[in-house]
């Protein structure tokens, strides 16, 4: 089949690691590839970041990814992303419509966050593509954990409603994804599917833990702890710092945290300000020696940081799905992460790693001394981790399962079986008026969405 993959902010061939360079980004790259290798054919509609990008880049064999000009054409935050939508479904339109003019329909969209599901939704008036959706993240659940510093529109919950509502299929992450979409959105159990994220097996695989110490330049056998993936607040990056200076303090055990990520390939304080109240915060709690910032690294090398870590840490405040603890597993790490979202899915406790609750240094230290002190546990719960993820999280077996997950769509699509559009109303004109979030001076944002 044909396959739209709609992902606004998140571009499959940008640098991971930054702001808002993540899960998303990573998991529309390896969908469409895996998706390809079953036979299918994929384009990437994702909003144009910079003016010297070509309309159309050849990805992988069936892979494109089409840079949808919306806005101005440079890197801004997703939340500022709103006000462009129209344009960025105008442009969408035209080119479905020029694709089913070329005999080149699309058999199903598959829109990535809830900008890319308002945009599918408009398509869907005029051109009755199946819609399935995965939102990576919920608008209620991020307010909650966030407050005041959330910045998207509170339009945003009204349009995932609308999608929860109006969408064929709906992909949940998780669990605790699907019952929060059933809870906060009323979501029908029946249209919810759960597909989680994954790694590649040719990209992350367990290498001698002395070796890739030597690739790194690290020294031997220090105690060594991975923090890996962007750098903001609600990764809770603080709490693991403040584990490491209790495990000092409590249990007079020195260990060495290495955080991998950034807006950059140098730990820059101006490009990255988190790194600055980071490091701020290990020199208060006396452990700056033992805290070292490495800079955002390319995917290419990110196996030799898992693999000469003695133990994986991640503890988010929240965290829809989580791809780093699986690509740890892959590499038979241990992994300690937060007991939330995705992750109380992929870690197994007791058995793979540990799940400490988010916001508790003492909990996190208990549990690195424990690995620290008994090797051969954190080498069994690698173990068992590397065979977790090759059963469960592989792109390959995601892809799978996306497919039947867009098969149950296109038959169950109320817009194909209604009265098809004429050809001359489908390709004729643009889309039908819609109203954007316009921005406010607090940089939130106000407006009436209309998303039927």
């Amino acid at each position: 089949m044909k396959v739209a993959l709609i992902s606004e902010h998140a571009s499959p061939l940008a640098p991971t690691g930054g702001i808002d360079g993540g899960g998303q980004n990573i998991y529309v790259a390896n969908v469409a590839q895996e998706l390809a290798k079953l036979g299918h054919v994929v384009d990437v509609f994702t909003r144009r970041e910079s003016a010297s990008l070509p309309a159309v880049i050849e990805m992988a064999p069936n892979v494109r990814v089409v840079n949808v000009p919306a806005g101005p054409a440079k890197v801004l935050p997703k939340e500022a992303l709103m006000p462009f939508m129209g344009e960025f479904a105008d442009h969408l339109s035209r080119f479905f419509r020029s694709e089913e003019r070329r005999g080149r329909p699309y058999a199903v969209m598959h829109a990535n966050f809830f900008m890319s599901g308002w945009a599918a939704l408009q398509i869907r008036k005029v051109t009755c593509t199946p819609l399935v959706t995965t939102f990576h993240a919920l608008g209620k659940v991020r307010r909650l954990h966030q407050g005041s510093e959330d910045g998207f529109c509170d339009e945003r919950f009204d349009i995932e409603a609308a999608l929860v509502r109006d969408s064929d299929r709906i992909v949940a992450e998780c669990p605790q994804d699907s019952e929060d979409i059933v809870s906060l959105y009323h979501g029908d159990e029946s249209r919810i599917a759960i597909v989680p994220c994954g790694f590649s097996a040719e990209e992350f695989f367990p290498v001698n833990r002395l070796a890739a110490r030597a690739a790194l330049g690290w020294p031997g056998e220090e105690f060594r702890i991975l923090q890996l993936g962007r750098l903001v607040p609600r990764k809770g990056i603080d709490n693991v710092i403040l584990g490491v200076a209790e495990l000092r303090k409590r249990h007079g055990r020195p260990a060495r945290l290495c955080v991998v990520g950034g807006n950059s390939e140098t730990a820059d304080e101006k490009v990255t300000p988190e790194i600055a109240r980071l490091k701020a915060l290990a020199r208060s709690e006396g452990i700056e020696d033992s805290v070292e910032f490495i800079g955002r690294r390319g995917r290419g090398v990110l196996r030799q940081f898992y693999c000469a870590s003695d133990v994986f840490v991640t503890t988010p405040w929240y965290e829809p799905f989580g791809i780093t603890p699986v690509e740890a597993m892959a590499c038979a790490r241990p992994v300690i992460g937060a007991n939330v979202g995705g992750i109380r899915t992929t870690v197994v406790d007791g058995r793979t790693g540990y799940l400490v609750p988010p916001r508790d240094p003492v909990a996190l230290a208990d549990r690195l001394l424990d690995l620290m002190i008994h090797p051969a546990r954190a080498r069994a719960f690698g173990e068992a981790g590397r065979r977790r993820a090759l059963e469960s999280f592989t792109w390959a077996g995601v892809a799978r399962d996306l497919v039947s997950v867009y098969r149950e769509a296109i038959a169950a699509s109320p817009a194909l079986r209604a009265r098809p559009v004429s050809r001359r109303s489908a390709h004729a004109g643009a889309l039908p008026a819609v109203q954007v979030p316009s921005h406010r001076s607090d940089g939130l944002s106000r407006g009436e969405v209309h998303s039927r």
